[in-house]
């Protein structure tokens, strides 16, 4: 599939044969973060967010520069070698390697509390992704869902697909990653090489449930993300950590 190319289904979307429940929860927040941010503030305003979760919440942002985000555990040199013109940010999340600018980018924090977590990783990531399968087949887009991960070498993510993640004719185009901690989940998710409609972030939301509660951004939020952004993301010594 090509980057930019819109895939028309010429039957059934193959996911929209999938049962799940209406649901996945009670309620959800939906914050449509629609000013562009840096990178590292973007990684910043996730990990304040879930510190403030009072129920699970959806955000959808957008990037300021063309930028590359790359799992907790990565090596920076190996990052470094591939030389990438675009800001750089190291996650709080595991993964590969991750381009953004283009692509759909998403995070759901659940917290603590939430029933919700009492299910395996494997089994909220497998969860989340059939959301997401839901909302890309109501556009039109035959897609699936991986059973097993494949082999590669690559920490490229979108070269790699591993178990339920969200293919269209064989390619995968719909990654996430996740962190579990005393807070909650952090699931951060992107989309990527295909043309969505530009009510795809309500479409996702009501995936999750149709009743969802749209918040704005606040200023409290706004103020301690930017300290997090300075003392931690936007640092060389976070930056090279590993």
């Amino acid at each position: 599939m090509q980057p930019g190319k819109f895939q028309r289904a010429h039957s059934l979307p193959s996911f929209a044969c999938v049962k799940i429940p209406r649901v996945l929860f009670d309620t959800i927040e939906f914050l449509n973060d629609r000013h562009p941010r840096d990178a590292a503030m973007n990684m910043a305003l996730d990990e304040t967010l879930l510190a403030h979760a009072r129920s699970p919440m959806l955000r959808v942002y957008r990037w300021r520069h063309p930028s590359v985000s790359f799992g907790y555990f990565e090596k920076w040199a190996t990052v470094a070698a591939r030389r990438f013109a675009r800001d750089a940010v190291r996650r709080w999340t595991g993964g590969g390697v991750v381009l953004h600018g283009a692509d759909f980018t998403y995070t759901l924090l659940v917290p603590a509390h939430s029933a919700f977590l009492k299910m395996r990783a494997v089994e909220t990531y497998r969860a989340i992704h059939e959301r997401v399968a839901s909302a890309l087949a109501g556009c039109g887009l035959p897609v699936s869902m991986t059973a097993g991960g494949t082999e590669s070498s690559s920490r490229a993510c979108f070269e790699n697909a591993v178990t339920h993640d969200v293919l269209l004719d064989g390619q995968k185009i719909a990654g996430a990653a996740q962190r579990r901690t005393r807070r909650g989940l952090l699931h951060q998710g992107s989309v990527q090489n295909v043309l969505l409609p530009e009510d795809f972030a309500v479409r996702l939301a009501a995936a999750f449930n149709p009743e969802f509660v749209p918040v704005e951004m606040d200023d409290a939020w706004m103020e301690e993300a930017e300290k997090l952004r300075r003392e931690k993301y936007a640092t060389q010594s976070w930056l090279r950590k590993f």
